[in-house]
């Protein structure tokens, strides 16, 4: 794994003289971020996504609190590869300390371009820390969480947050936070009860505008092209942040950018073995492992899926992935996808 240390990087100096990519990518035009995914988002995934047209790419939920105590394992599962840039860590937790703690740890160490802070999860052991959604709804403490990150680490911070959460909806905690120094606001148009399923509330991210200035994501429900198109028609967001519509399908960022790329199932089976040797390559056989849900995903929608998931759930080598997505499928011509 290569571990950025962000010395003689010309990048890096570039990134010291701008100092907030974000302002730099809104330049450039919309905005298309893969969204941070628990179990998802590791490097190998990240750097497919990237490869298909991600202009950002977060990390997985990495604990604050996980990074005072005990930081070894997080360190590493916040590794990265430099064609991943802009690289952005997402924290997760409650206390304002573990922040300051995690946030300078994570600048010396990972050198990310951007911190981000989970104000979104809707998850229920994430709700019990009173981290990720459940932190939205206080403001005084989810307030003093973002100061300390922006006080202990000379990085572009932005949040992660729903459309509400309890009885704070995103018009309130924008209105918060605005005297803070946040560079970029990701809004899933879901609220914390909705979890992700129901419809996004687009309208609230379209109010969200008129109270913060720097780059605003609209995220949820986004699976396509025209999902995206409509979503930024109606919320008039700088971007679209991507969870599950790219899961199985990392060529959505292409495609959004109106590249529509002709995939058919063979050119599924070879991005996945590609995406499979990656992870193997990181990780070893537990990065095999852990391919399963991913490979379940690719073949989501084929004809034989059915018979490639039992097959796939059990596969622990790359040459048995090879085995069933290529060579027992050579004969296999199915229509675009």
């Amino acid at each position: 794994m290569f571990f950025y240390q962000g010395k003689t990087s010309d990048f890096t100096i570039k990134m010291k003289k701008r100092q907030d990519f974000w302002k730099e990518l809104k330049k450039r035009g919309k905005i298309y971020a893969l969204a941070p995914m628990a179990g998802v988002t590791d490097s190998a995934f990240r750097q497919i996504c990237k490869s298909y047209g991600a202009d950002v790419v977060y990390s997985e939920m990495a604990s604050a609190t996980a990074l005072t105590f005990n930081p070894k394992e997080t360190l590493d599962m916040l590794k990265f590869e430099k064609m991943e840039r802009p690289y952005v860590v997402q924290l997760f937790g409650s206390k304002p300390e573990h922040f300051a703690v995690a946030a300078k740890l994570v600048a010396k160490k990972i050198k990310p371009d951007g911190i981000d802070i989970n104000f979104g999860c809707p998850v229920k052991k994430v709700q019990k820390q009173h981290a990720g959604a459940s932190l939205m709804s206080d403001l005084r403490l989810s307030k003093k969480v973002i100061e300390a990150v922006l006080e202990n680490a000379n990085l572009p911070v932005s949040v992660k947050m729903r459309s509400a959460s309890g009885k704070i909806d995103a018009i309130k905690f924008l209105k918060n936070i605005g005297n803070l120094k946040v560079s970029a606001v990701m809004i899933h148009g879901r609220t914390m009860a909705q979890g992700h399923a129901g419809e996004a509330d687009w309208k609230i991210i379209r109010e969200a505008r008129k109270h913060f200035r720097g780059v605003l994501l609209a995220n949820g429900g986004i699976t396509s092209a025209e999902d995206a198109r409509a979503m930024l028609e109606k919320t008039g967001a700088d971007g679209a942040g991507i969870a599950r519509g790219a899961l199985g399908r990392p060529w959505i960022f292409k495609n959004i950018k109106n590249k529509k790329l002709k995939i058919k199932n063979e050119d599924v089976f070879k991005i996945a073995l590609k995406h499979s040797r990656l992870a193997y390559k990181l990780k070893g056989k537990r990065g095999v492992i852990e391919m399963r849900k991913h490979l379940c995903w690719y073949v989501s929608g084929m004809s034989n899926a059915s018979e490639l998931r039992r097959e796939l759930v059990k596969v622990e080598k790359i040459n048995k992935i090879k085995s069933i997505l290529i060579t027992d499928n050579k004969k296999i011509l199915n229509p675009n996808i």
